[in-house]
């Protein structure tokens, strides 16, 4: 803001408000300085390099607002994948994967797509994953395929749900996975799907905790889900982690040194903070 619109706003005069500055400057309260900016290609290359990831992309948008330029390098990283009439995408939750298919993605026609775990008892759009599944077969032009099954049942019924033909069929394209997309989670964001989190959980990939340098928590716990288990996301060609904001620094590292993401887009602010996190 200008000087006037301060004063303006503040309702003192233009002379007051640069006094105040100038004396604010002299006392170390206000500091003007300019940042040695990096373009996001190279914040982008020195990710990729850091974090031992097959690729990256950074968007210059900061903060909850950098979710809708998400799409385009998602969607330029699946381009680049190699998918072709046949090949399994799947399909996580959470703020940023719904941004990206709000953004829509490319058309790769035939591809098939799929769930990436069972469904949410939660009515937040951000949980949605059938719907995103079938929003993101109607972009590329292919074909969707529902898990119409919970991500966390009761020992009975998972194996109920299992032994359903359809839902079997489904779940056996997860061994299939090219290319996933999927959201990285904070611990405390657990705690509104519904799920208890482990206290020395960095983040989390569809469930699978993690601290922050990589290791992986009660992987029992993964039994009792109806989710890709780690090995399948671990196996798969290219897995996109998509998330934005200082908060979600930690996660990242740990999702990236864990080997459950193989891609990461994420905006140029928190890009910064991984790059400034000790090795």
């Amino acid at each position: 803001m200008s000087q006037v619109d301060v004063a303006r706003q503040v309702g003192l005069s233009t002379a007051t408000i640069s006094r105040l500055l100038q004396r604010a400057r002299a006392e170390g309260i206000v500091r003007i300085e300019v940042r040695d900016l990096a373009a996001p290609e190279e914040l982008a290359a020195a990710l990729a390099e850091r974090l031992s990831l097959k690729s990256a992309a950074v968007v210059e948008a900061t903060g909850v607002g950098a979710l809708a330029f998400l799409g385009p390098p998602v969607g330029s990283l699946l381009q680049k994948a190699g998918l072709s009439e046949g090949s399994v995408v799947a399909i996580g939750w959470g703020r940023a994967v719904r941004a990206v298919i709000e953004a829509g993605l490319p058309e790769i026609s035939g591809v098939l797509t799929v769930p990436a775990t069972g469904g949410m008892q939660q009515h937040q759009p951000h949980f949605q994953i059938n719907e995103f599944v079938r929003l993101a077969a109607l972009q590329f032009g292919g074909s969707p395929r529902f898990v119409h099954a919970p991500y966390l049942p009761s020992p009975a019924s998972r194996q109920a749900f299992l032994a359903d033909p359809v839902v079997a069929d489904h779940v056996a394209l997860w061994d299939r996975v090219e290319a996933a997309i999927v959201g990285i989670g904070l611990p405390h964001e657990t705690v509104d799907a519904g799920t208890e989190h482990h206290p020395d959980a960095a983040g989390d990939v569809m469930r699978h905790y993690f601290d922050a340098e990589g290791a992986l928590l009660d992987p029992e716990d993964a039994k009792s889900m109806i989710a890709m288990s780690v090995e399948q996301l671990r196996r798969a060609s290219l897995v996109i982690g998509v998330a934005v904001g200082e908060a979600k620094a930690r996660a990242i590292r740990g999702a990236a040194k864990a080997g459950l993401i193989s891609a990461l887009v994420t905006d140029a602010r928190t890009a910064e903070i991984l790059l400034d996190l000790p090795a």
